[in-house]
C-alpha cells in the first residue's frame, strides 16, 4: 500500500471496489441467460459499493434495466447514468412509497414503479390519466414471500378483468415476482413458485415477465423468463452456497496494525472479558469496528466456537475477542515478530477471505457484510 494517497494513509482502512470485476460478472451472466435480459439490482447504494460507480460501469459493460429500492435510490441512479440516458430503465420496487415524493418526480426521474396493490395501480392510473405520455410501470405478484404484491392468483384474476380499463394510459413494462429460497435449488417452493407464476402469466398473455434474481439463475429450471434482476451475484458473493463460487470478488478490505502488546496466559481481550488467551500471546489491535460496518461477532470467544480470521502477509490470524465500535484485537502470536509491527496491512476482505466466509463465521451473512461496509473507509476504485 505504499504510495497510497494521503486520503487512504489517513483512514482506518482501505475497501478497493474492482470495478471491471463487476463488469465481468454482469456479462458472466448475460451470457448464461440469453437472449433474456440480464438486469442489475443497485439498490442499498449498490450493495454498499457506491451507486454513482457501480451504475456508470454496468451501463458502460452493456446493462439497460437497473432496479433499486426506493425513489431516491432512483434519483441517485438516474443522475449516475447522467444526461440523455432516458432509454435505460429504472424499475423502483417499492412501488409507490407511502409518504414519499408526489408522482411528478417518477416522471421527472424517468422512474418506473413496481405497483403491488390495487390501490397503487389505481392510484398511478390516476396520475397516468393527466399525463401527456402514458406512464411507465411494472406489476409485482406475490408468490409466496409475503412482503409485497398483489396477492397470487386471486389478484391475477381481478387485474386480468380489470387491467384493460385501468391501464388505458399505463405502459406495463414487466410483470414480476420474487424467489423465496433460489439458493436451495431442491427446495420444493421453487418449483411451486415456477409453476404459479406461470399460471398468472397465462392469465396476463403478452406481458414481458421476470422471476429469477440471482441464485434464480443458477436453478436447473432455468426460470429466466424476459429479464432477470441479479444482486448479490454482481458484487462477487457466491449465488449457489456449498459449491465453488463462479463469480469473481469486488471486494477487498485491509486495514493497518495500530499497536502490538505481548500478554500472559489467563489475560483477556475485548469488553466483557470474553476471550481468554490460552498461552503467552501477542495481540495485534486495528483500527476498524463495528461502526464501520464490520460484523461485532467476528471474534473468536471462549464460550462458542467459531469466528473469522484475518490475514496478516497471507498467515490466517484469528480475531479475538468482541469486535468493538472502532477497533479489534487479532492474534498474531505465530507470525514472525519482525513482520508485525505498526502500519503492517492486514486483509480483512480479499481473494483470501470472501464475504461469505466472513459472514458466515461472524454468524451473518455476506449480504450484510456488503452492504454495511462504513464510509469510513478510504474507497479505492479500480478501472472506473
Amino acid at each position: 500500500m505504499s504510495g497510497q494517497p494521503d486520503a487512504a494513509n489517513a483512514a482506518s482502512a482501505v475497501l478497493t471496489i474492482d470495478l471491471a470485476a463487476l463488469s465481468r460478472n454482469w456479462r458472466k451472466l448475460r451470457d448464461r441467460v440469453w437472449p433474456a435480459e440480464c438486469a442489475a439490482v443497485v439498490k442499498a447504494n449498490a450493495y454498499g459499493l457506491g451507486i454513482d460507480q457501480v451504475v456508470p460501469a454496468l451501463a458502460q459493460a452493456g446493462c439497460r434495466s437497473f432496479f433499486v429500492a426506493h425513489v431516491s435510490e432512483g434519483i441517485l441512479a438516474r443522475a449516475a447514468l447522467g444526461p440523455g440516458t432516458r432509454s435505460f430503465r429504472i424499475f423502483v420496487l417499492n412501488g409507490l412509497q407511502a409518504g414519499a415524493l408526489s408522482w411528478r418526480d417518477y416522471v421527472e426521474h424517468g422512474l418506473i414503479p413496481v405497483l403491488g396493490s390495487t390501490g397503487e395501480l389505481q392510484d398511478w392510473a390516476a396520475c397516468a390519466s393527466g399525463n401527456r405520455d402514458r406512464l411507465p410501470a411494472a406489476l409485482h405478484i406475490d408468490t409466496g414471500m409475503n412482503r409485497l404484491g398483489f396477492s397470487r392468483v386471486g389478484d391475477a384474476q381481478w387485474l386480468a378483468a380489470n387491467l384493460p380499463k385501468l391501464a388505458e394510459n399505463l405502459r406495463i413494462e414487466l410483470l414480476m415476482s420474487h424467489f423465496i429460497a433460489a439458493e436451495e435449488p431442491e427446495n420444493p417452493f421453487n418449483a411451486r413458485q415456477i409453476a404459479e407464476f406461470a399460471t398468472i402469466m397465462a392469465l396476463l398473455p403478452g406481458m414481458p415477465a421476470s422471476l429469477a434474481n440471482s441464485s434464480g439463475i443458477f436453478l436447473p429450471q432455468r426460470p429466466f423468463h424476459r429479464l432477470v434482476r441479479p444482486g448479490y451475484a454482481l458484487y462477487g458473493g457466491n449465488p449457489i452456497p456449498d459449491q465453488p463460487n463462479p463469480m469473481e470478488a469486488v471486494v477487498q478490505l485491509h486495514a493497518r496494525i495500530q499497536q502490538v502488546r505481548q500478554v500472559n496466559r489467563g489475560a483477556t481481550a475485548g469488553y466483557g472479558a470474553a476471550w481468554t488467551a490460552q498461552r503467552g500471546s501477542r495481540l495485534a489491535t486495528l483500527g476498524v469496528g463495528y461502526a464501520d460496518g464490520f460484523p461485532r461477532g467476528a471474534g473468536h470467544l471462549d464460550a462458542r466456537p467459531g469466528g473469522a480470521r484475518a490475514l496478516v502477509l497471507g498467515q490466517p490470524c484469528k480475531i479475538v475477542g468482541r469486535v468493538s465500535m472502532d477497533l479489534m484485537v487479532i492474534d498474531v502470536t505465530d507470525v514472525p515478530e519482525s513482520i508485525v509491527v505498526p502500519g503492517q496491512v492486514v486483509e480483512l476482505i480479499g481473494p483470501n477471505i470472501g464475504i461469505d466466509a466472513l459472514g458466515s463465521q461472524s454468524g451473518t451473512f455476506g449480504y450484510e457484510i456488503l452492504t454495511s461496509l462504513g464510509q469510513r473507509y478510504h474507497r479505492a476504485y479500480l478501472n472506473g
